[in-house]
């Protein structure tokens, strides 16, 4: 039996709310694992095993795969499309619930590797967990949104690149991979998708203190149509302009102009 069919007759039904359009394309999936270089000593945390399809290509070339699924619907599918595979491990839960160091404390591996295909409002929360919790992650492979893989990658200057894009780019490289037509999904959704990677920086900015420099680029982003000067009232604006002159800029130039490495500037400045 097919995934389709195992899913039909376990009476499985989609929900909205978990962002359900499963990948069954097997070019697709095959080029998402490419992705990741992943070896027999990585350990591959897949966030939203769906109905497994990528699950099982990811176990082919992983040492062990620790799956989080948040819906107990799946359970019977799940056990059913996987039942030959014996280095993939699901755990029934809410990722964001966990403590992943925990969960991953009785594997063995040499390194970690993250894949998801999640709805983008949860996205970013994943991410941050495991920057949170310092999990020591190679790559963190997501399927997202089209227009949100954009904002991930987007360069200073368009009008994707925002605070978020900055906080990413601080820890990791981002790169698009590829783009997946939305006709591979089952159900369709109703738009494109993309495969971004982000891989870990090895060495990250210089920054003296990280708190500000995160609160200076959210504080400078809170109305993107106007300035610095507009938009950092509560911070040294002198400070500010003497560092922007240094590239040229100054305080009336808006926050989607400044690249990282001068937020950074900015605000080893202000420290």
């Amino acid at each position: 039996m097919n995934v389709k069919e195992i899913l039909k007759e376990n009476k499985f039904v989609f929900k909205k709310k978990f962002g359900q359009n499963f990948l069954l394309d097997q070019n697709i999936l095959n080029n998402i694992v490419g992705v990741g270089n992943i070896t027999k000593d990585t350990l591959v945390i897949e966030v939203g095993v769906g109905a497994g399809a990528l699950t099982k290509k990811l176990s082919e070339k992983a040492k062990t795969v620790l799956g989080y699924e948040v819906d107990l619907a799946l359970k019977e599918s799940l056990n059913e499309i996987l039942k030959n595979y014996k280095n993939i491990n699901i755990i029934y839960d809410d990722f964001l619930n966990r403590n992943i160091k925990e969960d991953i404390s009785k594997y063995q591996y040499k390194n970690i590797m993250v894949v998801a295909n999640l709805p983008y409002y949860i996205t970013t929360p994943i991410i941050t967990k495991f920057i949170e919790e310092q999990i020591n992650v190679e790559k963190i492979i997501v399927m997202v949104q089209n227009e949100v893989a954009d904002r991930f990658s987007a360069k200073p200057g368009t009008k994707a690149y925002n605070s978020l894009t900055i906080f990413l780019n601080y820890y990791f490289d981002i790169k698009k991979e590829f783009t997946v037509s939305r006709n591979v999904f089952y159900p369709k959704p109703n738009v494109d998708s993309a495969v971004v990677s982000f891989t870990r920086k090895e060495k990250r900015l210089e920054v003296k203190n990280e708190d500000l420099f995160f609160k200076l680029v959210r504080d400078a982003f809170t109305q993107k149509r106007k300035t610095l000067k507009n938009n950092l009232k509560g911070y040294d604006l002198d400070k500010i302009n003497d560092t922007l002159k240094s590239f040229e800029k100054d305080i009336n130039f808006r926050a989607e102009n400044i690249t990282i490495d001068e937020f950074v500037e900015i605000s080893n400045k202000l420290s």
